[in-house]
């Protein structure tokens, strides 16, 4: 007769296993009872015993023999998909960075953060929604303050389409993630029906308003510089900093937004998700962007990758180039890039960057970063850079510019020396008479 394993000592066992994942341990404790016949006492399952079976045991020792192979299959199944459920549970609590835009959201993880406002703080908080700082896909943005310091507030709209999964994912995303070039992330509100985003306040707004031509304030040739890196070293981070790595997918000049000191932060990361890194391949998604800032690679095969960020970031840091719109507004509808390669054909340059900066800038520089817009737009994704090797190359751009702008200004700073020096000369020497 096999050893005795009673319902009692299984469940034990099975707890021991789940627990400390002894697996090897359970398999050779069950290979005793699958390779012999086990007793199964139904003394010790109250439950099971009928009409004083407990007494026959006392008088008789009776014990019920069972030897089922199909019972040792059941139980190792039971045991495989228990230890599956719990390394599942625990590797999603380790690896909570994973965004699945196909997944459920986990409510669990906004309760956690502790930045959650009540919907009667947010109408206080922007004084009933008295100033509205810009209108998108999401709902309205509305400046508030939250004690002294100015927040911006954005509310879901009850016709937003997908906006509550969208909110889920960027919040998710923010608490996760921090970086000088990604727009932060204040407090979320979800009180009933009315949900909001509480960012930090941007002074200057958005990129795109300060490449109109209905802009005072034109942004000089070494500002735009300075913003292309800022973007760019935002997505480097998503790319190589966030494990895994996190593509944005909607880069575009609405979506980046200026501080008071014009740095520039990357914002809107409701489309964002992680993409896989083996073997550089590529993910599968439904249509997700905008016009003319997509990769028209995903249009043709529907598979997204880092380079498809590089894309979009191509078509801005064009646009920062030369202020013109991403698609013209003529029945053509030309787009940026196609327009640059006409123009770059001639190898005129500088028709190619803003008018508006009347020649003020290192040519030099600017054919370095036409160049590098044009790898970024390139149809083919593989001949595109990397965001690594694009912040690199910008940022000699600037160190180009700046080294001209400072000579600028130490010539300048010297002939205003030596105009102080002649003035004061004439005003020492005693008049003629």
């Amino acid at each position: 007769m096999g050893p005795m394993l009673t319902l009692q000592h299984l469940t034990e066992l099975l707890t021991v296993c789940v627990t400390e994942e002894k697996i090897c341990r359970f398999s050779l404790t069950l290979s005793m009872y699958f390779f012999q016949p086990f007793d199964l006492s139904l003394c010790n399952n109250p439950h099971l015993s009928r009409h004083g079976s407990c007494k026959l045991k006392k008088k008789h020792n009776f014990i019920i023999p069972i030897v089922v192979p199909t019972a040792g299959i059941s139980i190792l199944l039971l045991v495989a998909v228990a230890i599956w459920w719990w390394s599942l549970k625990r590797n999603r609590h380790e690896g909570g960075d994973v965004i699945d835009e196909k997944a459920s959201p986990q409510y669990g993880s906004l309760e956690s953060t502790k930045r959650q406002f009540t919907y009667s703080e947010i109408i206080k908080m922007t004084n009933n929604f008295e100033r509205v700082l810009g209108k998108g896909g999401f709902g309205t943005v509305y400046h508030g303050y939250m004690e002294h310091t100015q927040v911006a507030i954005k509310m879901l709209s009850a016709s937003s389409v997908q906006g509550f999964q969208q909110f889920h994912a960027e919040v998710n995303l923010l608490m996760r993630v921090h970086h000088k070039n990604l727009t932060g992330l204040v407090g979320y509100c979800k009180d009933e029906t009315n949900v909001g985003l509480v960012y930090e306040y941007m002074a200057n707004g958005n990129l795109l308003n300060h490449l109109s031509d209905s802009r005072s304030r034109i942004l000089i040739w070494d500002d735009r510089l300075r913003i292309a890196t800022d973007i760019a070293q935002g997505l480097e981070y998503l790319h190589c900093g966030c494990k895994p790595p996190i593509m944005h997918r909607d880069v575009k000049s609405t979506n980046i937004l200026l501080n008071e000191n014009f740095q520039a932060k990357i914002s809107d990361f409701g489309l964002s998700r992680n993409f896989p890194t083996n073997d550089g391949t590529h993910a599968s998604s439904l249509l997700a962007g905008t016009p003319g800032y997509l990769d028209p690679e995903f249009y043709l095969s529907n598979r997204l990758n880092e380079k498809s960020d590089v894309y979009s970031f191509g078509v801005v840091l064009l646009e920062i180039i030369t202020s013109r719109p991403v698609l013209t507004r003529t029945h053509e509808r030309i787009h940026i890039s196609q327009w640059v390669g006409f123009i770059l054909a001639n190898g005129d340059i500088n028709n190619i960057v803003d008018p508006r900066l009347e020649g003020d800038f290192n040519t030099n520089s600017v054919w370095k970063a036409v160049e590098i817009a044009m790898a970024c737009v390139s149809i083919n994704a593989i001949k595109r850079p990397s965001m690594s090797q694009v912040v690199v190359d910008l940022r000699e751009c600037l160190a180009t510019e700046c080294a001209r702008t400072n000579h600028s200004r130490v010539a300048e700073l010297d002939n205003s020396n030596a105009l102080m020096v002649d003035n004061s000369i004439v005003r020492l020497t005693p008049s003629v008479r």
